[in-house]
Order: C-alpha cells, then sequence, then structure tokens
C-alpha cells in the first residue's frame, strides 16, 4: 500500500532551518524528520512511499537516492506553491487504491494497523487520526468515531484536533478541485458532511513541528521516549 507524504511546504515559520533545507529535511537528532516518520510506517511493514515535494524537492530528491534501503521511495515535485489538497490530486494517476497519507512534518507513535482496519472496518472515504495536542490547530468533533464536524484553526472546544495521520480511498480525489485546494478545508469538510470520514483516536505520542521550538522539543521527547 502507498504512503503519501506531503513535503512540498515553505516552512516559513521555521525559517532558521529551511532557509538552505526543506522543511522535512529538519533533523530530530541527527535524522531528518521524514525519515522518521517513513521508519514508523516501516515498522507496520508499509514500504511503498511517494513524496508530494516542491520547495527545494531536489535535496529531498537527492538524500533519498543517496540513502535507500530495501524500500520504494518516489519523489515527486509537485509545485511550489501548490497547496495540500491539490498535492493530492496531482498524484492521482498513482491512487487508484485505499493509501495512507501524512504530512512531513510530524511525528507520533500512533498504531497505523489499527488505524487502517477502522478505516475499511467503517468504510468511510477517510479516516483521519484525532489527538489532544495545544490548542492552535484545527477542531474535530467526534460522537463515537464518526467525525461530525471538521474545522481547521479554530479556538479549540472538545479536545481532538487533526492529527495528520489519514487513511483515504480514491474517490475522496474527487473532492479536491483544484492545485489550490487545501485539504483541510473544502475536500475534508465536504466528506464530513457527507458522513465520509470517520476518526481514530490516539491517546499516546504526537508532535508536530512548526517552529524551531518545536524541533527542540521534540528532541527532548525523542531522548525519553526512545522513539
Amino acid at each position: 500500500m502507498k504512503v503519501i507524504i506531503l513535503a512540498g511546504g515553505f516552512g516559513s515559520r521555521i525559517s532558521e532551518y529551511t532557509k538552505l533545507i526543506p522543511k522535512p529535511m529538519v533533523k530530530i537528532l541527527k535524522v531528518p524528520i521524514i525519515v522518521r516518520i517513513i521508519n514508523h510506517y516501516i515498522k507496520y511493514g508499509f514500504n511503498e512511499f511517494i513524496i508530494a515535494a516542491g520547495y527545494k524537492s531536489n535535496i529531498i530528491k537527492d538524500y533519498f537516492k543517496k540513502n535507500l534501503r530495501n524500500i520504494n521511495v518516489t519523489v515527486i515535485n509537485t509545485g511550489k506553491k501548490t497547496m495540500t489538497g491539490g498535492r493530492i490530486k496531482k498524484l492521482s494517476k498513482h491512487l487508484k487504491h485505499t493509501f495512507m497519507l501524512t504530512y512531513g512534518d510530524g511525528l507520533s507513535n500512533v498504531n497505523l494497523k489499527k488505524l487502517f482496519k477502522q478505516n475499511k472496518k467503517q468504510k468511510k472515504l477517510v479516516t483521519v487520526t484525532a489527538v489532544r495536542p495545544p490548542a492552535r490547530f484545527g477542531e474535530l468533533k467526534i460522537k463515537g468515531t464518526n467525525v461530525y464536524k471538521f474545522k481547521e484553526k479554530v479556538p479549540m472546544t472538545e479536545g481532538w484536533i487533526n492529527g495528520g495521520f489519514f487513511v483515504m480511498e480514491p474517490e475522496f480525489i474527487k473532492f479536491i478541485k483544484s492545485d489550490k485546494s487545501i485539504l483541510e478545508q473544502q475536500p475534508l469538510e465536504k466528506a464530513c458532511k457527507l458522513g465520509k470520514l470517520t476518526a481514530f483516536k490516539h491517546h499516546g505520542f504526537w508532535q508536530c513541528m512548526d517552529t524551531k521550538r518545536d524541533r527542540d522539543h521534540l528532541e527532548k521527547i525523542i531522548k525519553k521516549i526512545n522513539f
């Protein structure tokens, strides 16, 4: 099964690093965060990856040319200014079956097999991992496992937010209109309204890397939990 990693943004909030390298190549304890993400998927038996690159995509391509193991990594330049939804749409010819998707700037010990199994059991178009981090992220409202409201970057009222580890069916791509489509807005909101979005609640470790402070915090966490 293919794993899509969205890795094309400018990473302007962590410009201390991204002036020279793309955000997914920022190192956490000497290992690029995207490699740590890939290693987590490998742990659960996933070994076919498509990296949707954009900003400084050549650096990501060069890295994986030199550092490939027994995994299949394809780096595709999906454009510097393409939005998150648009990057998925540009990969549509590669996505004919169920696929996993995540961002190239977040780490978690989420159980990916259980995430996948829930998607199949619920028979939805999208399963999103719901986590409980700080209040600056988008909000999910959940009843049981069904998501009945998906709203990005609003004040948190019930404590569940988009953790960024998804399972998606190829039919979902029809909800993405263009390169300018932001995954977390119209496409996922539409899936939610149609009852096609389900949540996998994760109570364990999760941390994104938006800023240098986040990156430094991640290093401390990784040291403690040996992730």
